[in-house]
């Protein structure tokens, strides 16, 4: 007779201790953990272009922004992600490795992450509630999507292309951002057509 095959769920302790000592990065997702892969070059100077000026703009005002290490953690989904770029105005704590109430969540779209940003964290960080923008930048064409909340229960999605400005509106004084600041120093490939995402929510 066959007995069905359980699965070990680590508990936050476990995963937060694991963490500590590991090399590789892991998100973890109600007990489960997923190890973070690589990321290409174009992804790197983009998410350094944008965190360089949201962090400026933040700097002096008590909110900080974060690049790649920090996790945030979604605790209604029992989840800890890493975004590429948070921003917070929580107190400071020396030695937090997770913040709990970001304003601001940027993801740069890698190809192995493009559905899993676009959908699945998307849900879960429409969970927070402190989120006032979660903004989704391509990194092989210059558009950009934001999802920005406008109240507890409705948010609006704005698409930008190469030559409009991002505008940021929760990092306290409105921060706005010519897109192709964002893409300095980035070689894009021949830019090829893909079918528009469509958002689903209950």
């Amino acid at each position: 007779m066959s007995h069905p095959y359980k699965v070990h769920k680590l508990t936050v302790e476990e995963y937060l201790e694991l963490e500590e000592r590991s090399n590789v990065r892991h998100e973890y997702i109600d007990g489960q953990i997923f190890a973070m892969t690589g990321n290409t070059e174009s992804h790197n100077v983009v998410c350094g272009n944008l965190y360089s000026l949201i962090h400026a703009h933040v700097r002096g005002t008590g909110c900080r922004a974060y690049i790649n290490d920090m996790k945030v953690h979604v605790k209604v989904d029992h989840s800890f992600y890493y975004p590429d770029i948070m921003a917070t105005c929580e107190p400071f704590e020396a030695k937090s490795v997770f913040k709990s109430l970001p304003v601001l969540i940027v993801e740069v779209l890698s190809p192995s992450t493009r559905q899993v940003d676009r959908r699945e964290k998307l849900v879960a960080y429409r969970k927070l509630s402190s989120l006032r923008e979660y903004v989704i930048v391509s990194q092989d064409r210059k558009q950009i999507e934001i999802h920005r909340k406008r109240s507890d229960w409705q948010w609006e999605i704005e698409t930008l292309q190469g030559s409009d400005d991002l505008c940021l509106q929760s990092l306290g004084e409105q921060l706005r951002i010519p897109v192709s600041a964002i893409y300095e120093d980035v070689v894009l490939p021949p830019l090829v057509e893909e079918p528009e995402e469509e958002y689903e929510f209950a």
